[in-house]
């Protein structure tokens, strides 16, 4: 039964303090790589597009798995969603829910989230989740959609829906989800790896309360919030009180092209409070170009001011991922904005907003951190599915996220071809695209076409991939920053903007520039999609970039020896490949006093 009697908490001394916070952070992990591991698409087996943790009868994040963000910070948005929608409107043992509907606390509908209650001595006392990225859920488009009309376009909306009731299997709702996907096989094996990974999580959780007690699980649970909100407080007081605002332009929305969508951030920080204001950015739009509030504009709100102020690289002591750190911070996005759309307008491609919220967020604070924040990163995201139909009938699809770039930072140089920001998924390897999709990848490596943002400390380098397909086909391809490159800051230069190209392997030269955004493209065999991350922009003076380092990144082919001569006041003999050292102090003397 749905019985939610609150246990006593106890105060919990600092040795078992630390002993079961190891241990839910061991269960997080474990329902991670539970999932992962018996997984059969690329996107979660290999990129490990997913989240997995542990959640209190009041929705609270005891624990979450070190993978994407947007996962395990959503999951209590999903929840309270599942409280409005429940199927028979209670828990009881044995059930495991589904549910997806973006109006309804999900991130987004290709995000299925599995719940599983957890139940102690016949009360529910907790519950563990795990949301993870399927390969296509039925909608409009295989495997992505962007220019769609509303989310009833986006495929199945599941609200609530148990799986299993009371231990047993809901057969009629299996074979609805089998029957309405392009991808069947995979999508059911990777729920019932969800499954799984869920059913592991409750059953460490009670393991946990029986070996410490009830009292003592939730005591050091309790503590353990509350140290993370204080410590969040802590350092959000260190921010001097006032409003801080940035704003740059999303390209557009899928569908209008040349009607750039504006994104503005207005950080409200009070004391040991802070507020995210999104109102001045743009309406909602009519594709699917827009943010759900409470899993995706929330989430990352939360998202950047944990990269912010609880980094675990900068920090002197590491802070548990838990709902204290959410505590302290306020998001605003006036209802009918692309951050906080009406229903039923459609928001399956959401990710890149979110990304530029964040990179805008960093903006708006760099004059009062700025020892803490970077430059513009790429800010974007490249999620691009592949799909055809193979002779036999069945539909194949891929989904492939390729990396980005960071900006440069107070004491090193942006990290190259990597995702950033509100992303951290891996790559996936090409042998495994070989052996499972009728396509190759003719090119992987860093972009060479345009340098990074030059700095003191000098941009990312983004990433270039080329893959080309076997078959007829289609291509659907989210990406962002086509038109307002990285900035830089104190001094550097920003970095460039992506490009996205589409040729013939037959005819290479022939080549047509895509826009960032386009659903359902037909392809042909042996047709190339060939992406072009953007290069993250340059913090502080390249005059005071050391000569050294410039002409690393000459003869690694990371800039040319103009740029080195024009950015950075370098003077470099290539033959020789040494600085001239003279030349170079001349150079630069003149190009101080020109600044």
């Amino acid at each position: 039964m749905n019985v939610m009697t609150k246990p006593a908490t106890t105060e919990v001394d600092p040795i078992s303090l630390q002993v079961i916070r190891g241990a839910f952070e061991t269960i997080a992990e474990e329902m991670g790589h539970v999932l992962y591991r018996m997984s059969f698409s690329s996107i979660i087996r290999e990129s490990q597009d997913l989240g997995a943790g542990l959640f209190d009868t009041d929705y609270n994040t005891l624990c979450e798995s070190e993978s994407t963000p947007m996962h395990i910070g959503s999951i209590p948005g999903y929840l309270r969603g599942i409280e409005e929608t429940l199927e028979d409107g209670e828990w009881f043992e044995g059930d495991v829910v589904v549910h997806n509907h973006p109006y309804h606390g999900a991130s987004h509908t290709p995000d299925l989230a599995i719940v599983v209650p957890v139940f102690y001595k016949g009360r529910l006392v907790g519950f563990a989740g795990n949301t993870a990225h399927h390969v296509d859920i039925g909608a409009a488009t295989p495997g992505l959609i962007i220019d769609v009309p509303d989310v009833f376009a986006e495929g199945m909306l599941l609200a609530g829906v148990k799986l299993y009731r009371k231990g047993k299997a809901n057969t009629g709702m299996w074979n609805y989800i089998r029957m309405n996907s392009r991808a069947a096989q995979q999508l059911i094996s990777d729920i019932e790896a969800q499954v799984a990974s869920a059913r592991l999580g409750a059953k460490r959780f009670v393991e946990l309360i029986e070996k410490y007690g009830e009292d003592v699980v939730f005591g050091a649970a309790n503590q353990l919030m509350d140290y993370s909100e204080r410590m969040t407080r802590q350092r959000l007081s260190e921010i001097p009180d006032g409003d801080y605002e940035a704003e740059g332009f999303l390209d557009d929305d899928g569908r209008n092209r040349g009607q750039p969508l504006k994104v503005k951030v207005t950080v409200k920080v009070r004391g040991d409070a802070v507020e995210v204001d999104l109102s001045g950015s743009a309406d909602q739009t009519p594709t699917a170009y827009n943010v759900p509030f409470e899993g995706s504009t929330k989430v990352a709100a939360f998202a950047a001011f944990r990269k912010l102020l609880l980094d675990t690289a900068t920090s002197e002591m590491r802070v548990p991922s838990n709902e204290g750190s959410f505590r302290p911070i306020k998001v605003t996005a006036p209802l009918g904005s692309i951050f906080n759309p009406k229903f039923p307008a459609s928001a399956e491609a959401r990710f890149t907003q979110c990304n530029r919220m964040i990179d805008l967020i960093i903006r708006a604070l760099a004059p009062v951190l700025p020892e803490t924040v970077i430059a513009g990163s790429s800010a974007s995201i490249s999620f691009a599915a592949y799909s055809g139909v193979r002779p036999s009938g069945d539909y194949w699809v891929f989904l492939e996220v390729n990396e980005g770039a960071y900006g440069g930072r107070p004491r090193s140089d942006g990290p190259d071809a990597i995702d950033n920001l509100m992303a951290n998924t891996r790559n996936n390897p090409l042998e495994d695209l070989a052996m499972h999709i009728p396509m190759i990848c003719d090119r992987y490596e860093l972009r060479d076409d345009v340098p990074p943002g030059a700095g003191e400390f000098r941009g990312g380098i983004g990433v270039v991939k080329s893959q080309r397909v076997l078959t007829p086909g289609f291509i659907t391809h989210e990406s962002e920053r086509h038109t307002e490159a990285p900035w830089g800051i104190f001094g550097g230069h920003e970095g460039a903007v992506g490009k996205c190209l589409l040729y013939n392997y037959a005819s290479p030269d022939d080549v047509t520039e895509m826009h960032s955004k386009f659903s359902g493209l037909e392809v042909k065999a042996d047709d190339v999609m060939a992406y072009y991350s953007p290069n993250g922009g340059g913090f502080g003076n390249p005059l005071n970039r050391p000569a050294k380092k410039v002409l690393e990144d000459v003869l690694d082919g990371f800039c040319t020896v103009k740029h080195a001569h024009d950015a950075y006041g370098v003077v470099i003999d290539l033959e020789e490949e040494t600085v001239d050292i003279e030349a170079t102090n001349k150079l630069r003397e003149k190009m101080q006093r020109q600044n």
